[in-house]
């Protein structure tokens, strides 16, 4: 069995939000990364579980050794998040673990060029580098670091972001290079290359079109690698299934220019012209909530586009399926997933099909969202537009085998979405679970089980000063886990973003004179901590937290009241919550009768 490539990048990390030291209202955070992690690490330690011995043929990596109370207990203590290193990982597991330092240069790397860049001047990919130059800048004068005309709330760059965007694109271009080398086996070391690959990075990018950032994307990081594997590697078919919850406008939109330009060279040689080489046919198949982002408003141009069923004329091979809700998993594993929502698969055969059968110049993509698991955020998933958590797993599995039958083997799965950690660490371990299911190794689905979960998120829930979740020793998987974590996370080593510094007061003191006794007394009595001037912001939102209203400088924005499933509100989380001033007993003193003498 070849393995499964896991690609991770601490540079995604170092994309923040630094406009405020508020992130209350921000979704889309570098340490989610941090969940999707604990995720994969739960995946591999219930894989080795049912991974034939390291004797047996496949992959053969450092099994670990049975362990018993006391040494589950020292396996907790080696989850040290504030430990600038990281354990060796080794594993039984058909499942390796890269840390990828893959970076590219957006204005001189091909593939970015030919999907952002344009004829004359690289126009947009000059301006992003600015935007990420000039931010923090920009922020210091009080400014936005996103011009006027584009979101300020799904947008947002700091000094750091240019190298999350490049690193995730180098690591997308790397995973593509080695799944193709695997597959193509030249010689023995190729040989050993994964056939598959998960992609864990941020920003997301299938929002983002040619030049227009939207939804948290800057960059189309599947189109980017889609092109890498064109241009390098002469891939002229991709297929792209698309699982987000929201549409991925931007995917479909380069999709659509690419096949476009395809089909009028075609046209062109047919006519004479001279045939050069062979040009990108792509399929795009999208799975989402049509009144979900980016159709939520209803801009007719945007529903349309997120409903196109084409296959075909013009060049063009696009299919749409609107996500259902459902009433039951019963419900929706024997009428949902197998006759409707398996219909992405079988146009993708169909593109096959029609566009010459089975080649070897074909590779498979996911644009794997976990936003529509059934443990997103209540505000996130407001239209019951839901998938189980097995979803993944078994959307991943039937994905592997169509690119066995279709693209021999050649699949590489992109993060986009996902917000809460419960539905990232959940999606992230079924999906994982799926690529590497052949349907005999004994996955088992009661792995995600929400008691499970729960399990899981309080080994690994993070505490501060890095001391260990829990002190009473765990199931063996959940302290496998943890020992997995502590050696692939990197969340806890980058340091906090600096944040726009507070001006120079202009006010001057005035002369005080020293108060006399009684005035004193009557100025101690009013400086009370709820009403002096400096504390009496602070309390006005500390009681308009408790009657449940937002205070009156928060966002009033719909995702304003996401917090963290696993560790309570994103205020508390960062270390940001300000609490209510605490009032003072009055103690009163009684003198009893005075003694006798």
């Amino acid at each position: 069995m070849s393995a499964t490539a896991v690609y991770l990048q601490e540079a995604c990390l170092q994309h923040r939000y630094i406009r405020t030291r508020d992130t209350s209202h921000i979704v889309e955070r570098p340490e989610r990364l941090r969940a999707v992690n604990v995720g994969l690490a739960a995946a591999v330690a219930r894989l080795e579980e049912v991974a034939p011995p390291a004797s047996a043929s496949g992959p053969k990596t450092t099994a670990p050794a049975e362990e018993d109370a006391d040494e589950l207990t020292k396996a907790l203590g080696k989850l040290q998040l504030t430990a600038p290193s990281r354990t060796p990982f080794t594993t039984r597991a058909p499942v390796s673990i890269n840390h990828s330092e893959a970076s590219v240069d957006i204005l001189n790397h091909p593939a970015v060029k030919f999907v952002h860049g344009d004829i004359e001047r690289d126009v947009y990919l000059e301006t992003l580098r600015s935007w990420a130059r000039d931010s923090q800048d920009k922020v210091n004068k009080g400014e936005s670091e996103i011009p006027e005309g584009y979101s300020q709330g799904d947008l947002y760059m700091c000094p750091g972001s240019l190298d999350a965007i490049q690193g995730a694109l180098g690591t997308v271009c790397e995973a593509v290079d080695s799944v193709l080398r695997g597959t193509s086996a030249a010689s023995p070391e190729q040989a050993q290359q994964p056939s598959q690959a998960f992609v864990a990075v941020r920003p997301p990018g299938h929002h983002c079109g040619e030049d227009t950032p939207s939804g948290f994307c800057f960059v189309n990081n599947v189109a980017v690698g889609a092109a890498h594997a064109h241009l390098a590697h002469n891939i002229n078919r991709v297929v792209i299934f698309d699982i987000d919850l929201h549409h991925g406008n931007g995917t479909q939109a380069i999709a659509w220019g690419i096949n476009e330009e395809t089909y009028r060279k075609k046209l062109e040689a047919e006519h004479g012209a001279p045939a050069g080489k062979p040009g990108l046919q792509v399929f795009y198949g999208s799975l989402h909530d049509i009144l979900s982002y980016p159709c939520e408003d209803g801009k007719a141009e945007l529903i349309q586009a997120a409903s196109v069923s084409i296959h075909g004329p013009h060049g063009q091979h696009i299919e749409n399926i609107h996500l259902q809700p459902y009433t039951s998993e019963t419900e929706f594993w024997e009428k949902l997933y197998p006759e409707r929502y398996l219909r992405l698969l079988d146009r993708a055969r169909e593109f096959i099909e029609s566009t010459g059968g089975v080649r070897d110049d074909t590779l498979v993509f996911i644009s794997c969202g976990f936003d529509a698991n059934e443990h997103e955020y209540p505000s996130m998933s407001r239209h019951q537009r839901k998938v189980p958590v097995s979803f993944y797993h078994r959307f991943a599995r039937d994905a592997r085998a169509f690119a066995q039958k279709y693209a021999g083997g050649r699949l590489v799965s992109v993060l986009e979405g996902g917000y809460s950690d419960r539905a990232l660490t959940s999606g992230a371990m079924a999906h994982l679970a799926g690529l590497v299911d052949t349907g005999d190794i004994g996955v088992d689905e009661q792995w995600w089980s929400l008691d499970n979960l729960r399990a899981l998120e309080t080994a690994t829930k993070k505490r501060r000063g890095g001391r260990p979740s829990q002190t009473i020793p765990p199931e063996p998987w959940l302290a496998r886990t943890v020992e997995i974590f502590a050696s692939i996370d990197s969340s806890h080593t980058v340091p906090a973003a600096s944040r726009a510094p507070i001006p120079p007061s202009t006010r001057t003191l005035r002369e005080r004179k020293p108060p006399s006794t009684a005035s004193a007394s009557t100025s101690s009595a009013k400086a009370s901590p709820a009403t002096s001037p400096g504390k009496r912001g602070k309390a006005k939102n500390a009681q308009e937290r408790r009657r449940g209203e937002a205070p009156a400088s928060s966002s009033s924005s719909s995702d304003s009241d996401l917090t963290d499933i696993t560790s309570g509100s994103a205020s508390q989380e960062d270390g940001e919550g300000e609490a209510a001033p605490k009032k003072l007993p009055r103690v009163i003193l009684k003198l009893g009768p005075a003694p006798n003498a």
